[in-house]
């Protein structure tokens, strides 16, 4: 991650500029009695330094120039998933006298660089992000100036650092065959956008499941971009008005495959169609029939991705590496179906 840089200070940008430091506290901080050409000049050399406003200085700063705090950039911490790392990560810093601070993306990569700026402006010791957008090079700025940075969920373009992800290609694939292996041929897969990393690598692992199983891949099967409950009612919908429709489903994702529960149920088809869902979610044991999952382990994510972060804080040099975390196929019922002839 290269070597570790201090910030740039109000006396750095007031050296450069030729003026007090008094003037750029006031261009910074957008108060009055500075002269417009004065001001133009005092803030290009902001930008030219990379100067950000330390605005938790007075209540963190300790004498070691560490804020004992991190931050987390999660896709939406309502999803059981993200809530789950959170904890995790909360209970690796917390022994080590460090405050968590976390926000949601929603998959918006406006919001991702518009909050890990924010976020580097309050001189976070490090970072654990779920890439939102394509292009993670807005966070260069901030390694540079110290921050610690460690990437969850998806890798990251334009940066190279520690990644902590699921096998999710995989898991998936395991999903499909275990619905062949119960004798399904008409597997349906319902995901994600498909400009989200994860839900494209979740689709790769349901085509090489059914090449696995020796079964032809169908795009009439193939539902992407399904965000809500009305989306995969929808779904399903057309999905069982096929002239062959399909006897198995697979939900790429813990909400649409609570959709799906909800749907199925609606329809009283959570007997005769089965179900396979990516990702656990909350009383998926306690159904009738329980949903059978392949699940990730959010926990061991997020306890390994703190561990990665805080050797960096610490120091560590190391090449930045990925750890891939296993996923798990819980067999429950749901899964397990017959097809309904």
């Amino acid at each position: 991650m290269g070597d570790r840089r201090r910030r740039t200070t109000l006396r750095d940008v007031a050296t450069e500029a030729g003026v007090s430091v008094k003037t750029v506290s006031r261009v910074v901080n957008g108060e009055a009695g500075v002269a417009p050409a004065v001001r133009a000049h005092v803030a290009a050399v902001v930008e030219q330094l990379g100067y950000r406003p330390d605005v938790g200085a007075r209540t963190l700063r300790r004498n070691d120039r560490r804020s004992a705090s991190i931050a987390l950039l999660l896709e939406d911490l309502a999803n059981p998933y993200s809530a789950a790392l959170l904890r995790a990560v909360e209970d690796v810093a917390r022994p080590r006298g460090v405050v968590v601070l976390a926000a949601s993306l929603d998959e918006d990569p406006v919001r991702e660089r518009a909050l890990a700026r924010a976020f580097g402006s309050r001189s976070v010791d490090g970072l654990v992000l779920a890439p939102a957008g394509d292009d993670q090079s807005h966070l260069v700025e901030e390694i540079t100036g110290g921050t610690a940075v460690v990437c969850v969920d998806r890798a990251p373009a334009g940066i190279d650092v520690d990644t902590v992800v699921s096998t999710d290609a995989a898991g998936v694939a395991d999903g499909v065959r275990h619905l062949a292996d119960h004798g399904h041929t008409r597997i349906a897969f319902l995901g994600d956008l498909a400009t989200i990393a994860t839900a494209r690598l979740r689709h790769d692992g349901y085509r090489a499941g059914l090449a696995g199983a020796g079964l032809p891949y169908d795009p009439r099967l193939v539902v992407r971009g399904v965000r809500s409950d009305e989306a995969v009612q929808e779904a399903l919908t057309a999905l069982l008005a096929l002239p062959d429709p399909p006897t198995a489903l697979l939900g790429a994702q813990n909400l649409i495959t609570a959709g799906l529960v909800r749907a199925l149920r609606r329809l009283d088809l959570h007997h005769r169609i089965a179900l396979v869902g990516y990702d656990d979610f909350l009383f998926a044991d306690l159904l009738s029939p329980a949903v059978t999952v392949v699940a990730q382990d959010p926990a061991t994510i997020g306890r390994t991705a703190a561990d990665l972060l805080f050797d960096r804080i610490g120091g560590a040099r190391e090449a930045p590496r990925t750890v891939e975390v296993p996923t798990r196929l819980i067999v429950r019922g749901s899964g397990e179906l017959p097809p309904d002839r």
